[in-house]
Formats: structure tokens, sequence, C-alpha cells
């Protein structure tokens, strides 16, 4: 396994390299993760795994400073896993130009997180957009647990460049609460939480299989979660897998969720 610092070293080690799988993360690495670098093993020769906290997709300070980090086991759990580069770049290494155009999502996709954590995904697909730039992998991995982001990724990415993005199912624990950096930051009381408010929207994913669900009792749903549970949710949506609009059918939808349990936002998707 080869670790990367910088550009320069970077363009050395993917000199001769035609097949290229990318697994971009933010660090403090789970199974979540692993399951994303076994499939670009799987599928491609070499594979690439950057570690950088993106200081441009937080809108919330003290959320950037409280991220989770531990370097060392990251890099314990990617030699294990027989990753071939591991590429740790500074951030004067990935904002090395200006953009004359700044990015900007479309009206049509302020919705869901979007609506509540601005410039957000801006910064996401400014990163992307670098990372891919530098890298040019053939095949990029990334979890369905953020789906907006896989969605608005893979449509800026593949409009620009020849990369395919490969969503991968999300991994969760034995209590179906999806695996998250974040989840790291709650107690075990609050975990407890977390996991019910999952339990609670896969008990609804089955009992509405085939009937409608009303805009009335989505607004009635998210106030007994937040009832319940004590949690502040910023949405409880039923949306198309195709494009993302309001639906009212299940079929080929998902159910998305955005709540917070104290400081801590979490995100899931069925």
């Amino acid at each position: 396994m080869k670790i990367i610092f910088n550009n320069t070293d970077l363009n050395k080690a993917l000199e001769n390299i035609n097949s290229l799988g990318f697994v971009p993360t933010m660090g403090f690495l789970h199974n979540g993760h692993i399951s994303l670098i076994k499939k670009s093993k799987k599928n491609c020769k070499k594979t690439i795994v950057s570690i950088f906290i993106n200081p441009t997709q937080f809108n919330n300070k003290n959320d950037l400073k409280n991220y989770p980090k531990n370097l060392n086991n990251d890099l314990k759990i990617l030699k294990k896993n027989k990753v071939d580069l591991v590429y740790i770049p500074k951030v004067k290494d990935i904002y090395n130009f200006k953009r004359k155009v700044k990015i900007k999502i479309n009206p049509n996709d302020q919705i869901l997180c979007a609506k509540f954590r601005k410039n957000h995904f801006e910064g996401v697909l400014d990163v992307m957009d670098r990372l891919v730039k530098i890298i040019k992998p053939i095949k990029i991995f990334m979890g369905e647990k953020d789906f907006q982001q896989l969605y608005l990724v893979k449509k800026f990415i593949e409009q620009k460049y020849k990369s395919k993005i490969i969503g991968c199912q999300t991994i969760r624990d034995k209590s179906n609460l999806p695996l998250s950096s974040r989840n790291y930051l709650l107690n075990k009381k609050d975990l407890l939480i977390a996991r019910s408010v999952s339990s609670e929207l896969i008990k609804l994913k089955k009992k509405f299989r085939i009937k409608k669900i009303s805009k009335n009792f989505l607004i009635n749903k998210k106030k007994s979660l937040e009832n319940e549970f004590k949690i502040k949710i910023d949405y409880l949506e039923l949306r198309k897998l195709k494009n993302l609009c309001k639906t009212s059918r299940i079929l080929k939808s998902r159910f998305f969720i955005a709540y917070h349990i104290k400081d801590v936002r979490l995100i899931d998707n069925f």
C-alpha cells in the first residue's frame, strides 16, 4: 500500500494505471467504506482511497471541528484490505485553483438536505470535481446512504468526465441503523433512539408496500416520531428514485429522512 500526501507524488503513482477504482472518504472508516473498497477491488485492477475532510461542504463550523478522526486506524484498515493507493492531500493540494464560475445546484435540486444545508452540495460537487480531475478514475464507488449526494454527484461528474459513478448498497448494523462516522458522536442512549427511528421507517415501508401515502400521513408521522423520540426532524418525505421528485406511490420510491439527536444530524433512506 502506497500512501501519497501531495499531487506530484500522486501523478507519478498513477502513471500507466488504466483501470483505477476510486473510493472518496473523509476518514474515520467503517464497514460501509470497506464494502466500497471491496466493490472497487472486484471491478478494477487498482484501487485508490482518498482521506480528506472537505471544509467547503460544512455549513457549520462546529460540525467541521467535531467530525471524528483517526488516521492511524484508517491506515490499518486500508492496509488490511489491501488498498493499492491512499491519497491524503492537504487543502492546498485540492484547492490549488480558483473557479471562474462557481458551481450552483439547479433550483429543482434544492430539496431534502440541499434545502437545510446551504452550500453543502455545492461544496461536495466542487471537491469531487477537483478529485476526479486529479485522479482520473474509471469508476467511483459511493454509498446509497446519502442518496441525494450520490444522485447529484453522478449527474454532475458523468456529464463532465468519462468516470462512472457506481452506487453501492447501504451497510447497516444488526438493528438496521446505517453505518456512519457520525454514529460515533452518539452515546448509548442516543444510539438506541437512532436505531428505533430506523426500525420505525422500515416498518412503515413494509406496511405501505403497495398503497399510496398521503401528504398528511407523512406530516403526522413526522410529528409522532418527534414526540416519541424527542428528536428534531428536518424532513420526512417519499420521493422517486429516478429524479427525487415527490410522490405518493411506494413503487420505485424511497422514504428520506434527516433528523437531529441533540447536536448530531443523521440521514437515512428506505
